[in-house]
C-alpha cells in the first residue's frame, strides 16, 4: 500500500464500489416500489369489478370473484364483520380482520341513519355506487387452498341499493415482485466483484503508463546524484501534463543549482588565488626581517596584512550574503550616511564632493552598516579611477531614493557594465593587485542593494567618467510626491 499505483487502484475501487452499490440500492428501491404500484392496481381493479357487482345488488354468494388464487377477496362490513370470501380462501392477514368466514348469524349491517356508536363518514358513496376515492392499500399475507403467498391488498368501498356500506379487500400477488427484485439483486452482487476486479486492474495499468516518466525522472535524478554530474538532465515527456512540467521544472532547478556550484567552484578558486599573493608576500618579508631585522620592511607588512583582513572581511560578508542573510529593519537617512561616509574619508586622494538634494525624505529600511560599506566601495572604485573629481548625490527618485557616485575617469565600455559587478572582475589587467583591489568591491555592493531590494547600475558620466547608479525603495510611510 505504499505504491501510488496501489493506493491509486485501491481507492478507485471503493469509490465505483461505493457509487455501485448506491445505485444498485437506488434501483432495486426503484424495481420495488414499480412492481409494488403494479400489484396495487391489479389489486384495485380486482376490488372495483366485486364492489361493482355488490353496488348492483348481487347477492353475496353469486359474486363473481375471478381467480381466487390471483385475485383473493374477502368482504367486510361497517362494523368490520366478513360478510362474504372468495372461494378457497382459508387464512389472509393484511385486511384488518382475519375472519374467512361469513357470519350469517351477524346482525344486519349497518345502513345510513342507523343510530350506533359509529359516526357517519363524510366520504361514504351515495347508495348503489363504489366510492371514487384512492383506495387504502396494504401488504399481507393469504392462504388459497394450502398455498400461503404475499399479496398487495386494496379496500374499495361501496354502498348497496339498500344503503349498506361494505368494504371489499382485494389482493394482488407480490410474487413477480419479489422474483423481480431477487433476480435484479443476483445479478448485481455476481457483476459487483468483475466490475471491481476489472476497475482495479484498469486504474494499476493506467497509474503504471501514467508514472512511467516519473521513474525515468527518478533513475536519472540517482544517476546525477551517484555521478555528480550536474551536467545531466532529466527526460522531459513530450505530453502538457503535471509529468511534463515537473520534469521541466527539475531541469531549471539541476541549471541552476549547476550554475550556484560552478559559481562557488570559480569563488574558491579565485579567493585562493587573490589569498595566496599577499600571504606569499608577507611570508617572504618575515622571512627576509628574521634573517636580516635590518632589511625588515615594515610598512609594507602592513599593507598586506591589511589587505588581507580586507579580503577576509569580504569574503565573509559574501558567504553570508549567499547564505541568504536578510537585512536589518533599521530606517537609515541615506543623505545622512553618506555625509558620515564621507566625513571619515581623510586619506583619498581626492576628496569627494557631496549634494544631497533634500532635507528628510530620504529613509530607507535596512542594514546601516551593509549600505554604509556600499557607499564605501562606490567611493573606492571611484577613487582609484578618477583623474581629478568624485561627486556624490543623494536626491530621492521616483517613489525612491538614488545614491550616484561619478568620477571622471576613463568610464566603463558599455560591454563591461555588467561583468563587472561579477567577483574577482578587474578591467584593467595591467593594473597591479595592490592598487586594483580583488574585484569584490563592486560584486558586495551589488548583492548588498538587491538584498535591500534595490538596484545598482553603471553608465556614463556627465564629465566622461563612469557613473553608478544605486536605487533603493523608500521606506513605507513615506511621502511618495517628494521628487528631486
Amino acid at each position: 500500500m505504499r505504491s501510488v499505483r496501489a493506493r491509486a487502484a485501491l481507492g478507485a475501487t471503493l469509490v465505483v464500489a461505493v457509487a455501485l452499490i448506491g445505485a444498485g440500492l437506488a434501483v432495486l428501491l426503484v424495481l420495488r416500489a414499480n412492481l409494488t404500484d403494479r400489484a396495487g392496481l391489479e389489486a384495485e381493479v380486482a376490488a372495483r369489478e366485486v364492489a361493482g357487482q355488490l353496488a348492483l345488488g348481487t347477492a353475496y354468494g353469486e359474486l363473481e370473484t375471478g381467480d381466487e388464487e390471483a385475485h383473493p377477496v374477502q368482504v367486510t362490513d361497517g362494523r368490520g364483520r366478513v360478510v362474504a370470501v372468495s372461494k378457497d380462501l382459508e387464512a389472509v392477514s393484511g385486511t384488518g380482520t382475519a375472519d374467512v368466514e361469513p357470519e350469517p348469524s351477524a346482525p344486519a349491517p349497518r345502513r345510513s341513519g342507523d343510530d350506533d356508536d359509529d359516526d357517519d363518514d363524510a366520504s361514504t358513496p351515495d347508495r348503489g355506487e363504489v366510492s371514487s376515492d384512492r383506495p387504502d392499500f396494504a401488504n399481507g399475507t393469504a392462504t388459497v387452498d394450502g398455498e400461503t403467498a404475499d399479496y398487495r391488498f386494496a379496500s374499495v368501498e361501496l354502498t348497496t341499493d339498500e344503503d349498506v356500506t361494505l368494504t371489499v379487500h382485494a389482493g394482488a400477488p407480490l410474487a413477480a415482485e419479489q422474483e423481480a427484485v431477487d433476480s435484479v439483486r443476483d445479478s448485481m452482487l455476481t457483476g459487483l466483484p468483475v466490475v471491481l476486479l476489472t476497475v482495479a486492474g484498469v486504474t494499476w495499468l493506467v497509474t503504471r503508463r501514467a508514472l512511467r516518466p516519473v521513474e525515468g525522472i527518478r533513475r536519472e535524478l540517482a544517476a546525477i546524484t551517484a555521478s555528480e554530474d550536474l551536467g545531466r538532465r532529466v527526460p522531459e515527456p513530450d505530453s502538457r501534463d503535471e509529468v511534463a512540467r515537473l520534469a521541466r521544472t527539475t531541469n531549471v532547478t539541476l541549471t541552476v543549482l549547476e550554475a550556484s556550484v560552478d559559481r562557488q567552484r570559480r569563488f574558491v578558486a579565485d579567493a585562493s588565488h587573490e589569498l595566496r599573493s599577499p600571504i606569499a608576500s608577507l611570508r617572504t618579508q618575515l622571512e627576509v626581517g628574521a634573517a636580516h631585522p635590518e632589511l625588515l620592511d615594515v610598512p609594507g607588512a602592513v599593507a598586506d596584512t591589511v589587505r588581507l583582513q580586507t579580503l577576509a572581511a569580504d569574503l565573509l560578508l559574501l558567504a553570508r550574503l549567499d547564505a541568504g542573510e536578510r537585512p536589518g529593519s533599521a530606517v537609515v537617512d541615506l543623505g545622512a550616511l553618506v555625509r558620515e561616509v564621507v566625513s571619515r574619508r581623510t586619506g583619498d586622494r581626492i576628496a569627494p564632493a557631496v549634494s544631497v538634494r533634500e532635507q528628510g525624505g530620504l529613509d530607507v529600511t535596512g542594514s546601516r552598516g551593509q549600505l554604509a560599506r556600499v557607499v564605501g566601495n562606490l567611493l573606492d572604485n571611484a577613487e582609484r579611477h578618477a583623474v581629478r573629481s568624485v561627486a556624490v548625490s543623494v536626491r530621492a527618485d521616483r517613489g525612491g531614493v538614488a545614491v550616484e557616485v561619478t568620477d571622471d575617469g576613463a568610464g566603463v565600455p558599455p560591454g563591461e557594465r555588467d561583468r563587472i559587478f561579477e567577483r574577482f572582475v578587474r578591467l584593467d589587467d595591467a593594473r597591479s593587485r595592490d592598487d586594483g583591489g580583488a574585484g569584490l568591491g563592486l560584486a558586495i555592493a551589488r548583492d548588498v542593494a538587491a538584498r535591500h531590494g534595490g538596484t545598482l547600475t553603471a553608465g556614463p558620466a556627465p564629465e566622461g567618467g563612469a557613473r553608478f547608479t544605486l536605487r533603493l525603495p523608500r521606506r513605507a510611510g513615506e511621502d511618495p510626491d517628494r521628487t528631486g
